[in-house]
């Protein structure tokens, strides 16, 4: 890599409430699938706490007593009402975009670690028109899910980059949780889905508010405006 030593080769990034600000959306959809299968509605806080994970898990610690039979029910009627909503979504949180166009002109190499499936973050990323930021990419349906450590170690593997050279950005403690689990570095958000408090709990390299503070935390604030 030339230029300015860096700390990490390998940035991998959260999507949902990390490089966008879909955590309202998510959890909306949750309650909608539970009223659609006549479950019990979960609060705000519970339906946030299970973004990140797999469907399996979500529909776990939101609806305990419901049978595994009804997961696919469950994983239909959250999509649905995802999808009803994502038209509103366009844009990436405020500095992202331009945080991850300025590291990638800088040839920093960008990864996607998300509980979206494929289907969904390809289609997100289209839409945003931010595929080209990122070198690789894992997701839930084709990985274990958060909190296990599996997407990190394949991402290391794909891209040739010893775990102690990466970096794990996420804003829920699903993420923090699966870069302890892997023996990566982290970075918490706090504009998505923990509160800061329950982020320090993994002891992160920093906990951020803003994203100019996430550009020095992550040893590139050289390349923000501003940080």
């Amino acid at each position: 890599m030339q230029g300015k030593e860096r700390p990490f080769e390998l940035y991998v990034f959260d999507w949902d409430g990390t490089c966008m600000d879909t955590t309202p959306f998510i959890a909306e959809a949750i309650k909608e699938a539970c009223r659609a299968l006549g479950l019990p509605v979960p609060s705000d806080e519970l339906a946030k706490s299970v973004i990140g994970l797999g469907y399996a898990d979500c529909m776990s610690r939101i609806a305990p007593g419901c049978p595994a039979s009804e997961l696919p029910r469950f994983n239909e009627a959250y999509w649905q009402a995802y999808i009803r909503q994502e038209e509103f979504l366009t844009s990436l949180h405020p500095g992202m975009r331009e945080l991850l166009s300025a590291m990638k002109r800088s040839g920093l190499w960008m990864a996607i670690a998300t509980g979206k499936s494929r289907r969904g973050i390809s289609r997100i990323l289209g839409k945003t028109d931010a595929a080209g930021f990122f070198v690789a990419s894992r997701t839930a349906d084709e990985s274990t899910p958060k909190p296990a450590p599996d997407m990190l170690l394949e991402l290391s593997d794909e891209c040739c980059v010893p775990l102690e050279r990466m970096v794990m950005v996420g804003d829920a403690v699903h993420d923090l949780r699966m870069a302890e689990n892997a023996g990566v570095a982290s970075v918490g958000v706090t504009w998505g889905a923990a509160k800061r408090e329950e982020l320090l709990g993994f002891k992160p390299r920093a906990v951020v508010d803003t994203v100019p503070e996430l550009a020095r935390a992550l040893g590139v604030a050289d390349l923000c405006p501003g940080a």
